[in-house]
């Protein structure tokens, strides 16, 4: 858990870090800070929805090459 914090507090920091930088602006860098994780956070669900799609269908043709094999 430690570890997810101190993730969180950084990625905070790269993101709030960014929008001033590129802005000069804190109310900026402030609202990018919050807005992008949580944006980034739905992304990653998705993404990773994907990704177990594409795992099970790798695994659907594997075991289907595999139930061919013995066949023969």
């Amino acid at each position: 858990m430690n570890k997810t914090i101190s993730f969180a507090i950084v990625h905070f920091l790269v993101a709030f870090s960014v929008g001033y930088l590129m802005t000069g602006d804190v109310l900026v860098g402030g609202a990018l800070a919050l807005v992008e994780p949580a944006v980034n956070t739905v992304a990653y669900h998705f993404h990773e929805k994907v990704w177990v799609r594409i795992s099970k269908a790798k695994a659907a043709r594997v075991a289907a090459t595999l139930a061919i094999r013995k066949t023969v």
